[in-house]
């Protein structure tokens, strides 16, 4: 039993437990069990909560007996290292947090979760201080890609990715300044949503670009991301941006078809720079939905290709400006990348940030222009299938590009303009390696991007793959 409970989703957990066919503390248990199993292998949590897990599943079984069980009760979920655990370490993915006190408090994106009646199982690795896409970590392991070992698991988010697509937990928080739950859920085989900019709290989670930085779920199905964000989202004064606007009912959004959806497709962006095999699965992504009745025509929006430049800037400006503070005497103790990073940090002029603020409100404006003639954006996820841990440089297509750049370019645009954006799995290479395709929407309008999403998925089984092994 407990191998099929670990293969369940979020969804069929959630019928499973309320129809009394299993129980909270069961499901709790067959997932400790697989991480004790296949946690060392998977090498993707930092920190495994077992007492707290069980005595949370316990007081969820109870709830549910009382008829109080909330919306997730008795649903397991991993915790991506930079967000506060009460009585947990924030690690950050570094060796320089390992003498840091515990939480005192959840943040605000796990306490909705606990709220709700999640089990928090535990903390989920990470690329260092969030500050990379590929979530290779020399310091406290990488995580291994379910579907290549070898293979890059995608950062920063890596741990909570590689959770969820080995079946060690199957809803995790990440976070997203540049991609960071869309490229390791793409290279992970599975889902993810980076909501839009100030629809889900970020209090309690450490910045890394305060303009930038998105908390999102990760699941391997588009209805489980439409059923953790009906908990995490939502107006908290604890974040100064979070917005206040009204949270639909995403589940009720998820039964519509595709026939009407409008598409447009920036592919002067999109497939300049991409591998061929990811150029065939995301055209095969679009027949798919244009036999099922959208409309799918190319759109142009020419900030695009210089999206890449700006993003580093403000990046690196704003991560200078929010980890020195953090760190203090730490900074010695963190990796060699980051403390080049926050020492380029000192070289970027306001008069450079300004250009790139410039530049986002241009970047916005031609987005929401082109969003005003069609429903959704589509493009790739990742311009390539997961690289191996020690390419520096790759090839894609007929370029020759870094690594980072290559992984970020087709995600990063989104979190200049804060629009929400869905990864979801469209393919795989011909040597087994998972393709991602990126649906974009118009702010706010997750509902109608997770009921495109899920669609997309009741006529595919791109989602429903298992790793080898």
């Amino acid at each position: 039993m407990s191998g099929a409970l670990t293969d369940l989703t979020v969804a069929e957990l959630v019928r499973a437990i309320r129809a009394r066919e299993t129980t909270a503390m069961a499901v709790t248990e067959a997932h400790l069990a697989r991480l004790r199993t296949d946690g060392g292998r998977c090498h993707a949590f930092a920190t495994v909560t077992a007492e707290a897990a069980l005595a949370d599943a316990r007081a969820a079984d109870d709830a549910l007996r009382s008829g109080r069980g909330g919306p997730l009760a008795g649903i397991p979920v991993a915790v991506k290292d930079l967000l506060h655990v009460r009585g947990v370490v924030r690690g950050n993915g570094s060796p320089a947090f390992a003498d840091a006190p515990p939480a005192e408090r959840d943040a605000t994106a796990v306490a909705r979760l606990r709220a709700a009646g999640a089990i928090i199982l535990g903390t989920t690795h990470m690329h260092e201080l969030a500050f990379g896409p590929t979530g290779v970590n020399p310091f406290l392991g990488t995580p291994v890609n379910p579907w290549g070992e070898g293979r890059v698991p995608g950062g920063s988010s890596s741990g909570s990715g590689v959770a969820v697509g080995s079946r060690l937990a199957p809803l995790a928080h990440g976070s997203d300044t540049g991609g960071s739950i869309r490229v390791p859920a793409s290279f992970g085989g599975i889902s993810g949503l980076k909501p839009t900019y100030g629809r889900v709290s970020r209090a309690g989670a450490t910045p890394l670009a305060w303009s930038l930085d998105h908390i999102g779920p990760m699941a391997r199905t588009v209805e489980d991301l439409a059923l953790a964000l009906q908990v995490l989202a939502g107006h908290d004064p604890a974040d100064p941006a979070s917005a206040h606007v009204p949270v639909p009912n995403y589940a009720a959004g998820l039964g519509g078809g595709l026939r009407g959806t409008r598409i447009g497709v920036p592919r002067h962006f999109a497939l300049a720079i991409v591998d061929p095999e990811v150029a065939r699965a995301f055209d095969a992504a679009l027949a798919h939905f244009a036999a099922a009745g959208a409309s799918v025509r190319d759109v142009v929006i020419p900030a695009l290709d210089h999206s890449g430049p700006a993003l580093g800037a403000v990046i690196i400006s704003e991560a200078g400006a929010a980890l020195r503070p953090l760190l203090g005497e730490r900074f010695a103790r963190v990796g060699v990348d980051i403390r080049i990073y926050l020492e380029l940090a000192k070289l970027v002029s306001a008069e450079t940030y300004l250009a790139a603020q410039r530049y986002r409100s241009g970047l916005y404006d031609e987005m929401i222009a082109a969003l005003g003639a069609v429903d959704l954006l589509a493009l790739p996820v990742v311009a390539l299938p997961p690289p191996r841990a020690d390419e520096l440089q790759v090839r894609v297509g007929s370029s020759e590009v870094g690594a980072v750049e290559a992984i970020a370019r087709l995600t990063g645009p989104f979190n200049l303009t804060g629009l929400p954006a869905l990864a979801v799995p469209c393919g795989f290479t011909a040597a087994g390696l998972p393709i991602g395709l990126q649906l974009v929407g118009r702010p706010f309008a997750e509902a109608r991007l997770l009921g495109t999403g899920h669609a997309y998925q009741q006529t595919t089984d791109w989602h429903q793959r298992r790793p080898p092994g």
